[in-house]
């Protein structure tokens, strides 16, 4: 059957207009991503804020505007200014901000540029605080300036609709010059501490050296003692021995023998080891009497007749005086 012009009209007509409709449907949804927001206007006016999600709209009347992430942003601002004492130095500056949460609107249409904003605020709070400090007090100060930053930014950024973080001072840089000085400065302090830690160590090793040097005389000299003391023990039992084994012989002669006898030994014994060392003892007849009389007049003296007993009464007369 055909059909006439009309008809064909109609028909196109109907289907361009299913085309509109299915195209006004489609366009009249869209979706949001999480931790961000889409400003919705209405003949140029603002009419709503679209969360995350699947949001409608009207077709052809509303109108996305703009899409605004409300994440975390940072922001480092380097601002250059003068010390109390006359320094150049440069200050870093770093400023977490977002938008607030159901202020998103006041972020998008009062305030154009918020990175802008912000560096004119750090600008004025860092270069009112500089020159009131030197240039240690400002190493010392980091914290204080952060914080009056901050108060600051809070103050006048929350009326934009942004929430203001953590801010940190996160380098302080001197003029070149003054940071060179500053090295050798350092380095000299820390030579200087260096070179104490040496000093006492010294002086420890030192101090230790000369205890355990006292510490060896004195294990030395009582081992000479002990064997001085051994040495004469031995001589009287041999004494004793011989006296046994020769009843009728005096003890002179005795002593004779007995000192003969180690005489002999001890020449046989000189220079028999590597390392010994050279004893002179006399060779003479006389030498060797006068060494014998020594040793019989330190056997045969009593305890109270010893040196040291007629020392220590002398010592306890005189007090008694």
């Amino acid at each position: 059957m055909d059909l006439g012009i009309g008809s064909i009209v109609t028909i196109s007509l109907i289907v361009l207009g299913g085309i509109i409709l299915l195209s006004a449907a489609i366009s009249s949804l869209f979706s949001v991503s999480n931790r961000t927001v889409k400003i919705i206007e209405r003949f140029g006016k603002y009419q709503r804020t679209a969360g995350a999600g699947l949001n409608a709209k009207i077709p052809f009347i509303d109108t996305v505007r703009a899409t605004l992430s409300l994440q975390v942003e940072q922001h480092t601002i380097n601002v250059d200014s003068i010390t109390k004492d006359k320094v150049s130095v440069r200050v870093s500056c770093t400023v977490n901000y977002n938008v607030l949460e159901g202020r998103e609107a006041d972020s998008f249409y009062k305030l154009a540029t918020p990175k802008q904003q912000i560096e004119t605020f750090v600008f004025d709070v860092v270069r009112s605080q500089v020159p009131k400090l030197t240039l240690d007090e400002i190493f010392d100060s980091k914290d204080h300036i952060a914080q009056a930053v901050r108060q600051e930014l809070m103050h006048d950024m929350t009326d934009f609709g942004y929430e203001i973080g953590k801010v940190l001072v996160t380098e302080i840089e001197p003029d070149a010059k003054v940071k060179a000085a500053m090295n050798e400065i350092n380095a000299a302090q820390r030579e200087a501490q260096a070179a104490n830690a040496r000093g006492e160590a010294e002086k420890t090793l030192r101090v230790k050296n000369a205890e355990a040097q006292a510490e060896a005389d004195r294990l030395k000299g009582e081992g000479i003692a002990a064997q001085r003391l051994a040495i004469i023990n031995g001589a009287k039992q041999s004494v004793e021995e011989l006296k046994s084994a020769y009843p009728g012989v005096s003890e002179e002669t005795l002593m004779n023998m007995l000192m003969m006898t180690q005489y002999f030994e001890t020449l046989s014994q000189l220079g028999g080891k590597a390392g010994d060392k050279v004893i002179f003892v006399p060779v003479t007849p006389d030498g060797v009497g006068a060494f014998r009389q020594q040793i019989m007049e330190g056997l045969a003296a009593t305890p109270a007749t010893r040196p040291s007993a007629l020392k220590d009464q002398r010592h306890e007369e005189g007090a008694k005086a």
